[in-house]
């Protein structure tokens, strides 16, 4: 009992964990990884999922504290994700804090570099840091990522719309890719 205080906000981990399972739902959907060039591989889901993130930790950085705190809490969930899928992978216990900050990294990176795209809602850049992430050793002119660009770019306005009280209660939505 006296170590569940020190994790997640009792409060909070029912909103965590369905507004998690929808995002990581949603980062999921089949259409993506058959017609929206999304590869079906760990490092593809990987980009997926931290895309999708991205986009809901953009949408909360405005909401009022309880909001935050929730997107902290979701962005903490990922990174244990990560971390078991890392271990089920089979790295050992050494070399996971070092594969971790990669993760990290890269997450972060991405966020800087998809948020200036998104900022201006530019499809074009987006979709190049896009295929940069997800493709990085193609050279395939047809892996655009103009389809992916242009879904994420929906999300995104379309989460701007959706109020605080779906924040705050884990029953934030994403549209369908195929909408």
């Amino acid at each position: 009992m006296i170590f569940g205080l020190f994790g997640r906000k009792n409060s909070n981990v029912a909103i965590v964990e369905r507004q998690y399972a929808t995002l990581t739902a949603a980062a999921r959907d089949p259409y993506l990884y058959t017609d929206l060039d999304v590869a079906d591989t760990v490092m593809g889901r990987f980009e997926m999922l931290s895309s999708v993130l991205i986009l809901y930790f953009r949408r909360t950085r405005s909401s009022p504290r309880a909001g935050q705190e929730i997107a902290q809490e979701i962005v903490d969930s990922f990174f244990e994700d990560v971390d078991h899928s890392i271990r089920e992978l089979g790295v050992g216990d050494v070399a996971v804090p070092k594969r971790m900050k990669k993760f990290a990294s890269m997450f972060y990176g991405r966020l800087e570099s998809y948020a200036a795209a998104l900022e201006k809602s530019d499809a074009a850049e987006l979709a190049a840091a896009l295929k940069r992430n997800f493709h990085p050793k193609s050279d395939d002119p047809a892996l655009t990522m103009q389809g992916l660009a242009s879904y994420l770019l929906r999300v995104e306005a379309d989460l701007a719309v959706q109020g605080e009280d779906v924040v705050e209660t884990g029953t934030l939505k994403l549209l369908d890719p195929q909408a």
